[in-house]
């Protein structure tokens, strides 16, 4: 684990804090203007986890939507900053 995190990786951090406990879907993420490796980067580093669920979307098609959650490392990589 990074032991300064990078400022987007803090950044994103940040913003999965403001999401609460259920956490972040990816588009949400990207609406942020992070990309795939970075979101990947926050995984694999240990700072956030994600969850697929399937939902009904429009007109019943079902969707499969992605969740970040912050972890306790991310938590603490977080905090260490402020």
């Amino acid at each position: 684990m990074p032991r300064h995190p990078k400022p987007y990786l803090r950044r994103a951090l940040a913003l999965l804090v403001g999401c609460g406990s259920g956490g972040c879907t990816e588009r949400v993420m990207r609406m942020h203007g992070f990309t795939d490796d970075q979101l990947a980067e926050l995984v694999r580093v240990g700072f956030a986890v994600t969850t697929t669920e399937r939902v009904l979307g429009e007109w019943r098609q079902p969707l499969e939507v992605k969740t970040l959650k912050i972890t306790q490392a991310g938590d603490r990589a977080l905090g260490a900053q402020q």
